[in-house]
């Protein structure tokens, strides 16, 4: 159903996708926008290793919700912050792609759970994410993806 990654030489383990997505703060969701388009947009998220899901939050309505409402596929690709060889200009980079499968959790207490983990990812304190949560608590949406197939590539800039 998938295709296989064209450069498998520079292919990564699913261990170090899985490290990216752990540690990286943004990646992109693409979905599939109006009029088939493609649309992306940029993220926060948070990458849960108990159930192997990745978690966004977002206002309850806009472009990307009815994107989601007409088709819950989506792709979501990141990369790492690079390093540079020892007397070397280029970049070397590693990007994670991941397809699944995206829904809203409807769940009020599963909805906490998440956005105070991805909070708690983002912000100073456990305390300054209560506060976020008490504010936005009413007018916040949780997505929840269920990865499909992922894959990692280390791109060397030259």
């Amino acid at each position: 159903m998938f295709r296989q990654m064209r450069r498998f030489k520079q292919q990564v383990s699913e261990e170090k996708c899985i490290e990216i997505l752990k540690n990286e703060w943004r990646g992109v969701l693409a979905v599939l926008g109006d009029d088939g388009y493609p649309y992306t947009i940029p993220l926060d998220f948070y990458y849960d290793e108990g159930d192997g899901k990745i978690y966004f939050h977002g206002a309850k309505e806009g472009h990307k919700v009815d994107a989601i409402e007409k088709c819950d596929k989506v792709s979501f690709c990141l990369m790492d912050k690079g390093f540079k060889k020892d007397g070397d200009w280029a970049l070397n980079i590693t990007s994670v792609v991941a397809f699944g499968r995206i829904k809203k959790v409807e769940d009020f207490e599963k909805v906490k759970e998440k956005v105070c983990k991805l909070g708690r990812k983002y912000h100073p304190s456990a305390e300054a994410v209560e506060i976020e949560w008490e504010n936005a608590k009413n007018r916040v949406l949780c997505l929840e993806m269920t990865i499909e197939h992922m894959t990692g590539k280390l791109v060397n800039e030259k």
